[in-house]
């Protein structure tokens, strides 16, 4: 039986986190208006808060609220207590540092399906195991981590250039393993509206399809920025309204792919995305 979440999963724009050690602030992460909200219990919890973070997080689930929860790498002191407590809430899981697929492949074992995973791909054995990582069963959608990968690979984390290539083969083993295409990286300038555009408009070029956001100030323009424009619609609908049959539209040929597409761009500019967690 498909995972409720799931196909809000798949579906999100937006996906905005929240430090799993501020319960003060879930509440303000839920009114964003974010597709889904993602609890973190690693990059945002300092090592001696990571306990309460986790019981934080575990007694907002259990008041019945929804969301993604980040969880600490496995393999780390943290990553097993954080499993026990939050995979019996059957929420989505992403897991920071994934790269090794039979490390997934357990994770999902151990949940039994209840909990969809989010592979955080954002090491260079993640990006060159990337097909492998998203063919585990269990994974709805990956996940790309331009900041640790960058730092890692001593590059600027904001270099559109340096970084495509590793953004692309993400894109390629999404689509090779029959998932949703991936959610793209942070932008850490969160006063610099340009910065969040031109990063935005970026990903969406590569294939993209959504983006984590650190505040919730970026929840609005990272959901413009992935909605098809109304002349995208115009022409994905001159497009289908033309018929199956080969043809040409805009002086351009009309074929299946090209119709495909086109359906696409209408089902995202369609889609209704209710936000994972209840207000």
């Amino acid at each position: 039986m498909s995972h409720p979440d799931r196909d809000r999963v798949a579906a999100a724009r937006t996906l905005l986190f929240v430090p799993g050690d501020r319960p003060d602030r879930f509440a303000k992460a839920v009114s964003s208006g974010a597709d889904l909200v993602v609890v973190d219990l690693e990059d945002a919890v300092a090592p001696g808060d990571k306990d309460g973070a986790r019981a934080d997080a575990a007694a907002w689930l259990a008041d019945g609220h929804r969301a993604v929860v980040r969880v600490n790498p496995p393999g780390t002191p943290w990553f097993e207590e954080d499993l026990a407590q939050i995979a019996g809430h059957s929420v989505p899981l992403m897991v920071p540092k994934a790269q090794d697929p039979a490390v997934l492949a357990d994770i999902a074992a151990r949940t039994a399906g209840r909990c969809p995973l989010i592979p955080l791909v954002e090491t260079a054995l993640g990006i060159e195991r990337a097909l492998a990582v998203c063919a585990v069963a269990g994974v709805v959608r990956a996940a790309f981590g331009n900041v640790d990968l960058a730092a890692g690979l001593g590059i600027a984390h904001d270099d559109h250039l340096a970084l495509s290539p590793a953004r692309s083969r993400l894109v390629l083993a999404s689509a090779a393993a029959g998932i949703a295409p991936p959610v793209d990286g942070v932008t850490t300038a969160v006063r610099d509206p340009a910065a969040l555009d031109a990063d935005v408009a970026h990903a969406r070029r590569l294939g993209f399809t959504g983006k984590l956001c650190i505040h919730p100030a970026q929840v609005p323009p990272v959901s413009d920025g992935f909605t098809p424009t109304p002349d995208e619609l115009r022409w994905a609908r001159r497009v289908l309204d033309a018929g199956e049959s080969v043809t040409t539209v805009d002086g351009q040929m009309v074929d299946r792919p090209v119709l495909e597409r086109a359906r696409g761009v209408v089902a995202r500019a369609t889609q209704a995305e209710p936000p994972l967690l209840p207000a």
